[in-house]
């Protein structure tokens, strides 16, 4: 199916993207719960009743309310929640316990990799999530560590002084000359440096150097730590999800 508009609904954002027959055209990133943002949406991409959707997320309880809101203004509305809706490989015991994102991260990059490439999939939101797809294709899994967010609430609320900061915008210069300067560059450096890490962890077990994608809301924060071979791709996931959508009955 050709869909109008594909939805991810994350923890904390929803993210839309308006398609076309081959390519997402336009973006938007709306706060979750909130039907009248919902409805503006809607009415500024002139979506009137019928319009095809395509739903899916990490976030279920959210997804779900999105979707019946949708079907009531009238909306055709299908809902991708399962691994084996995907036209990917899934090289793990229990593919359907995966964050469905990142598998529809991996279909974004099959469609860009090199053949024989591989490809490493970096997506910095709420979590970071840093994914190894084979030379053939195929999601192997990868590693899940703490976002930028993430680690400020849980050293202002595991503390008794250290005050809630908020998520610098870019890579902050070292040292720290403040204790809200030194939590900025701990933060933003150890996402920065744990990235970095496993991206050289999967280039040594790789005979091709395989390309390296980056998203997620947090990705301009961490690109100018990663190198020149990182390739930004905020709409990643929209993509996969496109993609997805595209190879449904």
């Amino acid at each position: 199916m050709t869909p109008d508009v594909v939805i991810d609904v994350g923890n904390t954002r929803v993210k839309w993207a308006r398609c076309s027959n081959d390519a997402v055209v336009a973006t938007a990133s709306l706060v979750p719960d909130d039907p009248a943002g919902w409805q503006r949406q809607c009415e500024a991409w002139r979506l009137g009743a019928g319009a095809r959707y395509v739903l899916t997320g990490v976030n279920p309880e959210r997804r779900d309310r999105l979707a019946d809101f949708l079907r009531q203004r009238g909306d055709a509305v299908r809902l991708v929640c399962e691994a084996r809706e995907l036209p990917l490989v899934v090289r793990l015991e229990r593919p359907d316990h995966v964050g469905i994102d990142r598998l529809f991260n991996a279909v974004a990059a099959n469609s860009r990799r090199e053949t024989g490439r591989g490809a490493v999939l970096i997506d910095a939101g709420s979590a970071v999530t840093v994914d190894w797809l084979t030379e053939e294709g195929a999601f192997a899994g990868g590693v899940i560590f703490p976002g930028v967010r993430l680690m400020i609430l849980a050293l202002h609320e595991h503390t008794a002084l250290l005050p809630l900061i908020e998520t610098p915008d870019r890579l902050p210069g070292l040292p720290g000359t403040s204790t809200r300067e030194a939590m900025a560059a701990g933060v933003a450096w150890a996402a920065a440096g744990g990235v970095r890490l496993v991206v050289e962890r999967y280039r040594h077990q790789s005979f091709v150097p395989p390309h390296v994608f980056l998203t997620g809301g947090d990705g301009p924060l961490l690109h100018g730590a990663l190198g020149a071979s990182v390739e930004p791709w905020p709409d990643m996931t929209l993509e996969g999800i496109r993609l997805t959508a595209e190879s449904l009955p």
